[in-house]
């Protein structure tokens, strides 16, 4: 994925109270019963304080309709989060709802700590209200491990002055027309630029955004760094084009400094008014909304641009709510999950938290109908145009492959190695690594 790394720190004074919730909770038995009340542990991984604070929020609402279960929201800061709630499951003890995202999802499922949720949630209107895309996360593999909250997803953030400006009717749909219009808006003399490149941390990630959307029609869904046929991604002869489109969009529609933007310089690049196009999550819209220099009507979103054959993959990152198998109360902790996950709860989550919602009703919301939620609303409800692909991001060697893949990215645009060579060494890493050398 292309969004910026979610490493979130808590407080010293958070993650002491974090600790010693964990130390209680991993006790005598995950919730004890008094007088008829169950109490639910519940432990979340991607941590931060406002999102804590919204959680506490929600569950205090579920309580006040639920007076027989309490919940109490354990929440470990996210780079220690991982690892507290794999030693919880594994003692089998401790935790009833867990935060379950794609890339602990396998793990967790296969060492049979976490719950298949399907026979209760049959029946469920819940279901009949998720979107396509969360419906089928919800139900992956004939299983309910999970019940999603809500996506991350890329879609390009665009100014609509400078696109008018340069002579063009709206924001582009493919690749090859937003370098176009990137080319025309581009003008270093007014220190005004078509794109906001990453070419240092993340940049791996974009150049494969672009790889994917060529390859979409012969793509392996289920591992979308294969074709169907086996063979890599990388090794197909739609790759070297995507990279050299790619390649010119650096070298004639970019800043030089992108050369080492990552994250954070390539969101200001278009913040501050720099650039024109920005290919980011959803997480950036609060961002934009904040920034002094560009005006709400001079910007906004489209969707993620599509390949020739006019699709694109959407390598959509998702997470949501558990139960874990050792849990005692698991009736109660799937209500939960229900009510989390449900109306009112699951469009504010979705709101305050920067998602792509789960809803099919978010389509009517105005919230996310106008304005820069619309574009991954619309992508969200075109599963067939934008179609959604898993990445292998939970492989062993995952950092290992982003420190080559981005180090790569730059020796190609700084010209030490062409696209063809890039793309030949990464078909050489994975089919490698695939047969276990």
């Amino acid at each position: 994925m292309s969004h910026r790394p979610r490493t979130m720190f808590a407080s010293l004074a958070a993650a002491a109270t974090a600790a010693a919730l964990l130390l209680s909770a991993c006790g005598p038995g995950p919730a004890e019963k008094a007088e008829g009340q169950v109490t639910l542990q519940m432990v979340e991984s991607l941590t931060n304080p406002t999102r804590t604070t919204l959680l506490k929020k929600l569950i205090a609402d579920f309580e006040s309709k639920n007076s027989g279960i309490k919940v109490q929201l354990i929440s470990p800061p996210t780079n220690q989060a991982d690892q507290k709630i794999q030693q919880m499951l594994q003692s089998g003890k401790g935790v009833d709802v867990l935060e379950v995202r794609d890339t602990t999802v396998g793990p967790f499922s296969t060492n049979k700590w976490i719950y298949d949720m399907t026979p209760d949630l049959k029946g469920w209107d819940g279901l009949q209200a998720l979107t396509p895309n969360a419906l089928k996360v919800a139900q992956e593999g004939g299983k309910s491990y999970m019940v999603p909250y809500g996506f991350y997803g890329l879609s390009l953030f665009y100014r609509k002055d400078l696109v008018q400006q340069a002579g063009f009717s709206g924001p582009p749909k493919s690749w090859a027309e937003m370098v176009e219009q990137a080319k025309k808006i581009n003008n270093p003399s007014k220190n005004v630029y078509g794109y906001s490149f990453r070419g240092g941390l993340g940049a791996g990630g974009n150049a494969i955004a672009i790889i994917s959307g060529y390859v979409i029609d012969e793509i392996n869904r289920d591992n979308a760094f294969k074709l169907t046929s086996g063979k890599t991604i990388f090794s197909s002869p739609k790759a070297v084009d995507a990279l050299n489109l790619y390649v010119d969009l650096f070298k004639s529609a970019s800043p030089p400094s992108s050369v080492s933007w990552g994250y954070p310089e390539m969101v200001q690049g278009f913040t501050s008014g720099t650039t024109g196009f920005l290919l980011q999550d959803p997480e950036v819209i609060a961002t934009v909304k904040q920034s002094k220099t560009i005006k709400e009507d001079q910007w906004g979103t489209a969707p993620l641009p599509v390949g020739p054959t006019g699709k694109a993959a959407q390598p959509l990152a998702n997470a949501g709510w558990g139960v874990a198998q050792g849990s005692e109360h698991k009736p109660e902790a799937v209500k939960l999950i229900k009510f989390l996950t449900s109306g009112d709860a699951a469009m504010t989550f979705s709101k305050e938290n920067s998602l792509v919602p789960i809803l099919k009703s978010a389509a009517e919301d105005p919230f996310f109908k106008d304005g820069p939620w619309a574009s991954y609303v619309a992508m969200n409800e075109s599963p067939d145009t934008y179609i959604v692909v898993t990445q292998p991001r939970g492989v062993p060697w995952s950092t290992e492959w982003g420190n080559k893949s981005d180090a790569d990215v730059q020796k190609m645009i700084t010209g030490k190695a062409q696209p063809a060579e890039i793309l030949k060494s990464w078909d050489d890493y994975w089919t490698k690594k695939w047969a276990g050398n």
